[in-house]
């Protein structure tokens, strides 16, 4: 089965979304933690392989994001914009209008 996001689309993800590494793993884990956050709410937490294979699949991250699979990789590889990341959100009552968690 191929895989939709690799690490170097996952990576790409995490940066557009301006995701913070969280502090709330320990280094003896195999994954990366990073926190989303807008308007200081935590919407959503993604982990990262720390592997070395770039082809690595990361396709939990779009359960991850509450996105399709389609959608987080349209998210990396920027026809999706943060915006309309959030406005999926708003939609799907997971964020309310003021960009807090309802």
């Amino acid at each position: 089965m191929a895989r939709i996001i690799t690490k170097e689309l996952a990576e790409k993800i995490v940066h557009k979304l301006g995701a913070k590494k969280s502090p709330l793993r320990g280094r003896n884990t195999s994954h990366d933690l990073y926190d989303f956050e807008h308007e200081g709410v935590l919407i959503a937490q993604l982990s990262l392989r720390r592997g070395s294979e770039k082809d690595k699949g990361h396709d939990h991250l779009s359960n991850d994001l509450y996105l399709t699979s389609g959608q987080a990789k349209r998210l990396g590889q920027c026809p999706l914009s943060l915006a309309e990341y959030l406005e999926i959100l708003r939609r799907k009552g997971l964020l309310d209008d003021d960009g807090s968690t309802p």
